[in-house]
């Protein structure tokens, strides 16, 4: 982990006067509050995490790559740890899960409505940067709603 990363791995005591001002404006802090605001508590675990999910704006990212990534940055964390933080993130609604090809599952910053491209060989998403509008939904069964609709449009590369 670089000297800059570690104050978001170890928290910082402030004195008390400092700490209204370190508040505003404070990644960890924000970070700390937001986990809060969703029900969740700020470990140091998800506080690693989640600075490495989030610092980077709007993303896709696999557990592996999360993974990978928190290796990188010298976070102690397990695979384990990072597949059920991402679930933990996706259940209080901080992410997104999409379902690519059954077995893959990418995570997205972005919960906001939108569709995506998956770019096949490449195990790449995108947002599509246009609005989808998607014919007639079949009504849901008895007792159940629509939650959301997701369109993954597959791209593969043109033979060179």
């Amino acid at each position: 982990m670089t000297d800059s990363n570690l104050a978001f791995a170890r928290p910082i005591k402030l004195a008390s006067h400092d700490a209204s001002l370190a508040r505003r404006g404070c990644p960890v802090s924000d970070l700390k509050d937001k986990l809060r605001r969703v029900g969740l508590r700020p470990t140091r675990q998800r506080i690693s995490l989640g600075w490495l999910l989030f610092a980077k704006g709007d993303r896709h990212i696999t557990a592996e790559l999360l993974y990978e990534e928190a290796m990188r940055a010298k976070v102690p964390v397990s695979l384990a740890t990072v597949y059920n933080t991402l679930h933990q993130f996706t259940e209080a609604g901080l992410l997104r899960q999409l379902a690519v090809d059954g077995s893959k599952s990418f995570f997205d910053t972005n919960t906001t409505e939108h569709h995506h491209f998956f770019v096949e060989g490449e195990e790449a998403l995108m947002d599509v940067p246009v609005d989808i509008h998607v014919g007639e939904v079949p009504p849901p069964p008895p007792g159940m709603e629509i939650a959301r609709v997701d369109v993954i449009v597959r791209l593969r590369r043109l033979p060179s």
